[in-house]
C-alpha cells in the first residue's frame, strides 16, 4: 500500500475512532491551550505595545528629532542648525525641592520647564483646561505651575496654593492629567512640576555645573521620512563632533520603555514554554493512557493484518487532530489578549496596547504547540507499534514495555533539540534563552533521577508493620508507579516558584533592611562650589554626630574607547549600560577611602601630566578594557581623552557615592561643577531627618536632597509589583504542573481500580486504603516538595550572590510554603480521583483479570 493511500486509511480510521468523544484528553488540551495561549498572548502584547510606541512616535518623543544636552544650552551655532531644520521646542528638566510658601514641608520635584511652542505634537492635559498664558503666565511676580494629584497630596495642598523653588514662588493653577512626552524623559522618582522657561530662569537654580537636561525637539515637514532623519543625525554628529548631544528620532522614542518590555516578553514567553513543555509530560502520559484503553483495538488491527506503521499512522492523526483543537482554543485566547491588556495596562504603561491580530506571534505559539505534542507523543506511540497482538490480549497494558525503536527515540529527540533552538532563536537575548533551556533540560534529568531514587529509596525500605504505609512505600516503586510521573510535572514549577519567591524575598530584605543599615540618610545634589563652605557648616551644626562626605561632580558621555567610536564596539550586555546616556563623573587627587586598587596605581597629588582615570574593575572587564587603554568623554561640548591608570573594587551595594570613572584632577580643570554629598547618621530619627530635610532646604533652596529611605520605599514598591507580575506569570507553569499532575493520577485510575478490588478482596477496608494512597501521595509530595526547595535554593542563590552581588539569605517561610503546598495538591488531587475507585463492584473487575 503506497504512503498516501495508507494516510488516508489512517485518517479514516482515526475519524471513526474518534466518534467516541473526548474523554481522556480534557488534560491533554488544557495543557497544550495554556501554553499555546500564554507565548502567543504575552508576544501579542508586547507587540502590539511595541506598535503603539511606534505609531505614536512622534507625540511621544514631543517631535519628529530629539537633541539633548546635559549641563549646558546649545551653542549659537548649535541651535542656528536645529533652528534650520524645523519648528524647535526646548524644555528644560531638573531634579529639585519644591517647598511650601510658609517653609513647613518640602518634596522633591522632577521640574520641567516648557516654551510656548510645547507641545510640537499630542496635547498637555490639565484640569481645569488653560491656555499658556493662563497656566504658566507670571501674576504680580508669581508664576504659574501644573501638578499631577501626587504631588498635592505629598504636600497637602489645593488649587491656588503656591509652593517656593528655588527663589521664585509658584501657584498651583491646574492638575497634571496628560502629558504628551513624558515616556521619553525616563523613569522618574518624584512628582512632576510643570512650570514655564521663564519661570525657570527666575528660581536661579540653573547655574554653571547645575544637572539641567536640556532637550531640543525638532518638528521636520510632513514629508520626511526615516532616510531624512538618518541624513540628520549624520549631518549633525559630522558638523558637531563635540558637542556631547545625545540624539532620538521617532522611531526611538521610548528606548528603555521598549527595552524593559521586550525583556519582559522574553521572560514572559520562557516561561510559557516552560509551562508548554510540563504540558507535555501531560501529553505523555494522556497518550499512554489512551493507547493503553486501546489495547483491544491495536491488537485487533494486528491479527487482522494492519502493519505496525498504520497502527502508528492512525494514532498519531489522532493525536495531532486533538493536539489542533488544543492549540487552536490556545490562539484563541492569545488573539484575544491584546485586547483585553490594552484597558488592563493603562494605568501601568503610559503607551496604549492596540488590540490587533499579531499572526507572526500566534505562528510562534502554534509552532511550539505542535513540537511539544510531537516530542512527547512519539516514544509512546512508537512503544505500541512494537508490542505484538498477543502481548496486549495478555497483558495488562502498554508498562513496561523499555525503549521504542530508534527511529522514534532519535526523532523525538531531535524535535526537542529543534524545539529548544527555536526557543533561542526566537529570543532577543540568546545567552540568557540559552540558560533557561539548558536549565530546564537539567531540571528534567535531575527530576526523572529523583523520581528513580526516591523508588529506589521505597524499594530498599525496610519491611514496615503498619499495613496501610507498608501498601504506601509498594504502590512508590511498584511496576506502572505513578512516582515518575508525579515528581517530574510538580517538581518543575515548584522549583520555579521557589527560585523567584526567595529571589524576591532576598530583594526585599536587602531593600527593606540590609541597605538602609548601610546607606547614608541622604543625598545632596547640586551644590554649587561657592556654597559647599556654607553647606558643610550648616550640616555639623544640624546633625553633630553625623559623617559628610562630599565630592565634586560633572556629567558626561563615553565618546569612544580607544580612538573607536561607542556605536562600533560590540560590548557583551552587562557592561553595555556604561556607555549608553550619561554617567556621574569626578576626580580625586588622592585614592578614596572606599577604593580599592585591583591593577595599577593612583596617580600622585600633584599630578600635571596626561590626562588618566580610575575604571571600575568589573564594569570595565565586561567591556574589554584594560591598562593602558583611553577613554573618551564628553563633558560641557568638550571631549576630553584619559589614559586607564588602575582599576579600582566599587561596592555598589553600599549605595554611598561611587562612580564608574574618577579622573585625575588636571582633566577637568576650569571646567564649572556642583558638588554632591552623603550624610549617614546611624542614630538619627524621623524627626531629625525631617528638621535636616527643612534647614536644608530653606538655607540653600537650590540644592536637591534626595532621603535615602522615601527611594528605597519606592524601589521596594516597583520590587513588589514587578515580583507579583513574575509570580502570577510562573504561576502558569505551576497550574501547567497541577493539570498534569491531575492527568498523571487520573491516568493510573484503571491499575487502582484492579488494586483497591483485590485488596478488598483480601479483607482490606475503605478506610485502610484511603490511609495508603494518602501515605503514598503525601511521600511523593514530601520528596518532591524537598528537592524543589533544594533546586529552588540552590538557582537563587546563584542569581542573588553571584548575579547580583548581594548576601542571599535562606527563608523558613518559603520552605513551610512549598512542602505544605505540595502535600495539599498532591493528596488533594490524589484522594480526589482515587475516591470513585474505591465505590467499584468487585465482581465485573474480577471477571475480567
Amino acid at each position: 500500500m503506497s504512503p498516501a493511500r495508507t494516510l488516508k486509511l489512517a485518517v479514516r480510521f482515526s475519524l471513526r475512532e474518534m466518534r467516541g468523544g473526548l474523554s481522556g484528553f480534557l488534560i491533554f488540551l488544557a495543557c497544550i491551550a495554556l501554553g499555546v495561549a500564554a507565548i502567543g498572548g504575552v508576544n501579542s502584547v508586547a507587540r502590539s505595545i511595541s506598535g503603539g510606541v511606534a505609531n505614536q512616535g512622534q507625540t511621544l518623543l514631543g517631535g519628529d528629532l530629539r537633541f539633548q544636552l546635559n549641563q549646558r544650552d546649545a551653542s549659537e551655532a548649535e541651535r542656528g542648525f536645529l533652528d534650520g531644520l524645523g519648528t524647535v521646542s526646548r524644555t528644560a528638566s531638573m531634579r529639585s525641592m519644591a517647598r511650601l510658601a510658609d517653609g513647613s514641608d518640602q518634596a522633591l520635584v522632577e521640574a520641567k520647564a516648557v516654551d510656548e511652542a510645547y507641545p510640537l505634537y499630542g496635547a498637555l492635559e490639565t484640569e481645569p483646561a488653560l491656555t499658556k498664558q493662563e497656566l504658566f503666565g507670571e501674576q504680580f511676580g508669581v508664576f504659574g505651575a501644573a501638578a499631577p494629584d501626587l504631588l498635592f497630596e505629598r504636600l497637602h495642598v489645593k488649587l491656588g496654593d503656591r509652593l517656593k523653588l528655588g527663589t521664585a514662588t509658584f501657584e498651583l493653577r491646574a492638575r497634571l492629567v496628560t502629558e504628551p512626552d513624558a515616556v521619553s524623559e525616563g523613569f522618574g522618582f518624584a512628582p512632576r512640576l510643570m512650570i514655564s522657561t521663564e519661570g525657570l530662569v527666575a528660581t536661579g537654580l540653573v547655574q554653571p555645573g547645575s544637572l539641567v537636561e536640556n532637550a531640543y525637539k525638532i518638528r521636520l515637514a510632513a514629508d520626511a521620512d526615516e532616510a531624512r532623519l538618518k541624513a540628520t543625525q549624520d549631518e549633525a554628529a559630522k558638523d558637531f563632533p563635540e558637542s556631547g548631544w545625545s540624539i532620538r528620532t521617532r522611531s526611538n522614542a521610548a528606548p528603555a520603555l521598549s527595552s524593559n518590555i521586550e525583556r519582559f516578553s522574553q521572560f514572559l514567553t520562557l516561561v510559557g514554554l516552560t509551562a508548554l513543555v510540563v504540558g507535555g509530560v501531560g501529553v505523555a502520559n494522556a497518550v499512554r493512557a489512551y493507547l493503553d484503553g486501546k489495547r483491544g483495538v491495536i491488537a485487533t488491527f494486528k491479527s487482522l493484518g494492519a502493519s505496525g506503521g498504520f497502527v502508528f499512522a492512525v494514532y498519531l492523526v489522532q493525536i495531532l487532530m486533538i493536539a489542533a483543537l488544543g492549540i487552536a482554543a490556545g490562539l484563541v485566547l492569545g488573539a484575544l489578549m491584546p485586547f483585553a491588556a490594552s484597558a488592563a495596562l493603562q494605568s501601568v504603561v503610559p503607551v496604549p496596547a492596540q488590540g490587533g491580530f499579531y499572526p507572526g506571534a500566534l505562528g510562534m505559539a502554534a509552532l511550539f504547540g505542535l513540537l511539544v505534542t510531537l516530542a512527547f507523543a512519539l516514544l509512546p506511540l512508537g512503544r505500541a507499534r512494537d508490542v505484538p497482538a498477543t502481548a496486549l490480549f495478555r497483558e495488562m497494558g502498554l508498562e513496561g514495555r523499555g525503549f521504542p525503536r530508534a527511529i522514534y527515540v532519535v526523532s523525538a529527540l531531535g524535535i526537542a533539540v529543534l524545539l529548544a533552538a527555536l526557543a533561542i532563536l526566537f529570543s532577543g537575548d540568546q545567552r540568557i534563552a540559552s540558560i533557561f533551556v539548558g536549565a530546564t533540560i537539567f531540571a528534567f534529568l535531575v527530576l526523572r533521577l529523583v523520581g528513580a531514587l526516591v523508588q529506589w529509596a521505597a524499594r530498599k525500605c525496610p519491611r514496615v508493620r503498619f499495613v496501610a504505609l507498608r501498601l504506601a512505600v509498594g504502590n512508590i516503586h511498584r511496576p506502572g508507579a505513578l512516582t515518575p510521573s508525579v515528581v517530574l510535572s510538580l517538581g518543575l514549577g515548584l522549583t520555579l516558584l521557589v527560585t523567584l519567591a526567595l529571589i524576591d524575598g532576598n530583594l526585599r530584605r536587602q531593600i527593606s533592611g540590609s541597605l538602609p543599615e548601610r546607606a547614608p540618610n541622604f543625598f545632596f545634589v547640586d551644590i554649587q562650589s561657592s556654597d559647599v563652605d556654607g553647606f558643610s557648616s550648616l550640616i555639623s551644626k544640624e546633625a553633630p554626630q553625623g559623617t559628610l562626605a562630599k565630592v565634586p561632580m560633572l556629567r558626561g558621555r563615553v565618546m569612544a574607547l580607544n580612538g573607536v567610536a561607542v556605536d562600533k564596539v560590540r560590548v557583551p550586555a552587562e557592561g553595555a549600560w556604561v556607555l549608553r546616556g550619561d554617567r556621574g563623573l569626578t576626580y580625586e587627587a588622592k585614592q578614596p577611602d572606599n577604593a580599592t586598587l585591583t591593577e595599577g596605581s593612583w596617580w600622585p597629588a600633584d599630578y600635571t601630566g596626561e590626562p588618566l582615570v580610575s575604571f571600575s574593575d568589573k564594569e570595565g572587564k565586561e567591556i574589554g578594557l584594560k591598562l593602558g587603554d583611553t577613554v573618551t568623554v564628553n563633558v560641557l561640548g568638550r571631549n576630553v581623552t584619559a589614559r586607564i591608570a588602575n582599576f579600582r573594587q566599587v561596592e555598589w551595594e553600599t549605595m554611598g557615592i561611587n562612580f564608574v570613572m574618577v579622573f585625575s584632577p588636571n582633566t577637568f580643570a576650569g571646567a564649572p561643577h556642583g558638588w554632591v554629598a552623603t550624610l549617614t547618621e546611624k542614630s538619627a530619627t524621623a524627626a531629625d531627618d525631617a528638621r535636616i530635610l527643612n534647614a536644608v532646604t530653606r538655607a540653600f533652596p537650590a540644592v536637591t536632597t534626595v532621603r535615602v529611605k522615601d527611594a528605597l520605599d519606592i524601589v521596594n514598591r516597583l520590587v513588589g509589583q514587578l515580583g507579583a507580575a513574575i509570580r502570577a506569570a510562573a504561576g502558569v507553569a505551576l497550574i501547567a504542573s497541577v493539570l498534569v499532575l491531575a492527568g498523571a493520577l487520573a491516568a493510573g485510575n484503571r491499575a487502582r481500580i484492579h488494586d483497591a478490588v483485590v485488596l478488598k478482596t483480601l479483607g482490606a477496608t475503605r478506610l485502610m486504603l484511603i490511609w495508603a494512597f494518602s501515605l503514598e501521595y503525601m511521600l511523593i509530595g514530601l520528596a518532591t516538595a524537598v528537592f524543589a526547595l533544594a533546586a529552588g535554593s540552590a538557582a537563587a542563590w546563584f542569581v542573588v550572590a553571584r548575579i547580583m552581588t548581594l548576601p542571599s539569605h535562606f527563608m523558613p517561610e518559603v520552605a513551610v510554603a512549598t512542602i505544605l503546598f505540595a502535600l495539599v495538591i498532591t493528596v488533594g488531587i490524589g484522594l480526589a480521583g482515587t475516591w470513585r475507585v474505591l465505590g467499584h463492584k468487585a465482581a465485573p473487575v474480577l471477571r475480567n483479570l
